[in-house]
């Protein structure tokens, strides 16, 4: 079982040294809960990530309070959260006090530039491997990448899609079991 203090430990490295908010964070927590530490079996963590994404605020907070709830109930749930938030609240706040030194800086903003592209590469690799244990085949890859175009060049809501495919669930379900 988790101590209190591994559970801070872990979520504050995932929370200091990734780039790109939450979603970057995925296969780190990934690799530390279900690779490394075993807190969570590989189906517990797809479903869970279901939840996180669909529950209001970001998704790494609401991961880690999932986590952090499985391995040691509410008290976990502190010492994730708080494991989460710090690292993020102390660069914030470094950056609010230093911020007009190097607001205008090229050099700043030319690494800034340089990392995005590494965190597409940390969004895309979690979502390849949750889509294979979501059951994703070739098949059905058509629906996420529908999902995907009518977000980004319909400018259709989310919540319109995650509706739609509640109840596209419903009819599928509906007419499998009847046959």
């Amino acid at each position: 079982m988790a101590s209190y203090w591994q559970i801070f430990i872990s979520f504050f490295k995932i929370g200091s040294f990734t780039l790109g908010g939450g979603y970057a964070m995925i296969p780190l927590i990934q690799q530390e809960v279900v690779n490394k530490k075993g807190w969570l079996k590989e189906s517990e963590f797809v479903e869970m990530m279901a939840i996180a994404q669909s529950a209001p605020g970001p998704i790494a907070l609401n991961t880690a309070i999932f986590v952090g709830y499985k391995a040691r109930g509410v008290k976990g749930v502190i010492f994730s959260s708080l494991g989460t938030i710090l690292p993020s609240f102390i660069v914030i706040l470094l950056i609010a006090i230093i911020f007009t030194d190097f607001k205008n800086n090229p050099g700043v903003e030319r690494v800034f530039k340089g990392i995005r592209p590494a965190v597409v590469a940390l969004i895309a690799a979690p979502l390849y491997k949750m889509g294979k244990s979501a059951g994703v085949t070739r098949k059905t890859v058509i629906f996420p990448v529908i999902a995907v175009l009518l977000v980004w060049q319909l400018n259709l809501s989310p919540i319109y899609i995650i509706i739609a495919a509640i109840l596209g669930g419903l009819l599928y379900g509906k007419i499998t079991h009847k046959l």
